[in-house]
């Protein structure tokens, strides 16, 4: 090959390379750092309200954007490595699930990629944003409730088991029926006999959640009816459930990470409140337990599984 044939191909083969580049970068990369457990079927994720916001906005997986995702299978002192990897991985923008500890770790390991964050209960206390309206710097999202909740939780409880002289509540790690570790969960249940306790609320906590199995499980061992703030553990098999809508939040926030990749800037996106509440009661669980429920809770429904 001559030397003057060789050159152009080498200069094609390099205006390629960098235009193969350019495409590459120009494919937007969100990372999800989330304080959950990854799902058994990762063909799940594509269904997830999340990427159908994004959807609305243009953006599909696979297509025009992509994911990097980072699961903390509800252990606290993960997070933080795991958005420092998804920094090092120049992502466009990071949203975060499951709470407080995501949210901060990816504060903490960027002041200048775009963040997207879920349930936060006071974003301005914790210092996540400046405020509601104006959040300032690189973050926005979604904050819930969980502290106002929680008497609407233990009114639904008592309007169900009225006959309930104790109702214990189990959280994460406050003093109560603290349970920070799957042997916790166990000895907290086996404490409720010694506190001759009625009925149960559990506290609306990612780590809680990622072992709403184990909870569901103890909860029907012991005959304890028990109230939780997220409709998945009735799916699992618990009794009843009132919380935020998940799927109403996770889409939004996939509409707000959409509008980020289209320029928008997080200081101009108000953090938002919850206004969709969803409460779900699984009547075959209330059977097996003795209970009749009420027909003021059946009204108030917004799922009943039989």
């Amino acid at each position: 090959m001559r030397r003057r044939e060789l050159v152009l191909l080498l200069g094609g083969t390099m205006i390629a390379t960098h235009a193969l580049r350019a495409q590459q970068k120009a494919t937007p990369l969100i990372g999800w750092l989330s304080s959950f457990s990854a799902p058994r079927n990762l063909d799940d994720l594509s269904r997830d309200p999340a990427q159908q916001g994004l959807r609305e906005t243009g953006y599909v997986e696979g297509q025009n954007m992509a994911f990097e995702y980072r699961w903390a299978e509800g252990h606290y002192d993960r997070p933080a490595a795991l958005a420092a990897d998804l920094v090092s991985r120049r992502v466009d923008a990071i949203v975060t699930s499951g709470g407080t500890p995501t949210a901060l770790a990816a504060k903490g390991a960027t002041s200048t990629i775009p963040i997207v964050f879920t349930a936060v209960g006071d974003p301005v206390r914790i210092g996540l944003v400046a405020s509601l309206a104006r959040p300032g710097g690189n973050v926005t999202g979604f904050s819930n409730i969980t502290i106002e909740l929680m008497p609407k939780l233990l009114e639904l409880v008592s309007e169900l088991v009225p006959q309930a002289g104790v109702i214990a509540l189990l959280v994460n790690p406050l003093a109560v029926l603290k349970a920070g570790t799957e042997s916790e969960i166990d000895a907290a249940f086996a404490s409720l006999v010694q506190l001759q306790a009625g009925s149960l609320a559990v506290d609306p906590d990612a780590f809680l959640l990622s072992r709403r199995a184990q909870l569901v499980a103890l909860a029907s061992r012991h005959a304890v009816p028990a109230i939780y703030p997220h409709r998945q553990f009735v799916a699992a098999g618990g009794l009843i459930s009132y919380g935020i809508d998940d799927a109403v939040v996770n889409r939004q926030a996939g509409i707000y990470a959409g509008r980020i990749l289209k320029g928008a800037k997080p200081a101009d996106l108000p953090v938002q409140q919850p206004t969709t509440f969803e409460l779900v009661i699984n009547l075959k669980v209330a059977r097996e337990l003795g209970l009749t429920v009420p027909p003021s809770i059946l009204a108030r429904a917004d799922e009943v599984i039989e």
